[in-house]
């Protein structure tokens, strides 16, 4: 009976170590490093450029005053996520992602 209770209590203690372990290399990829990538579709058209370079070009492709692109971008590389900007022609979306590290 106290084997049963200690292999019970111990797969209850391991399941949140092991999340917790599974979650810590997710997060360490998020750096704030001041760069991004930009992408036209599938495209990456600028790769690990400093967020008002990404946000000039990205704001003559659009159309954009680039104040707004910039918060976006600077948005963007605090998260570790990506968003879509405008669509060229209606259909080629230009997107604005995290570098990777």
């Amino acid at each position: 009976m106290k084997t049963t209770k200690k292999a019970v209590a111990g797969a209850v203690l391991a399941g949140p170590l092991m999340f917790a372990a599974g979650a810590a290399p997710a997060n360490a990829q998020v750096v704030q490093d001041g760069l991004v990538n930009v992408n036209v579709g599938d495209v990456t058209i600028l790769q690990d450029v400093r967020i008002a370079v990404a946000a000039n070009v990205v704001a003559q492709i659009c159309g954009l005053n680039v104040g707004p692109v910039i918060l976006l971008a600077q948005e963007v590389d605090a998260t570790g996520t990506q968003d879509t900007v405008c669509k060229v022609d209606n259909h080629v979306p230009i997107i604005i992602r995290q570098n990777e590290e």
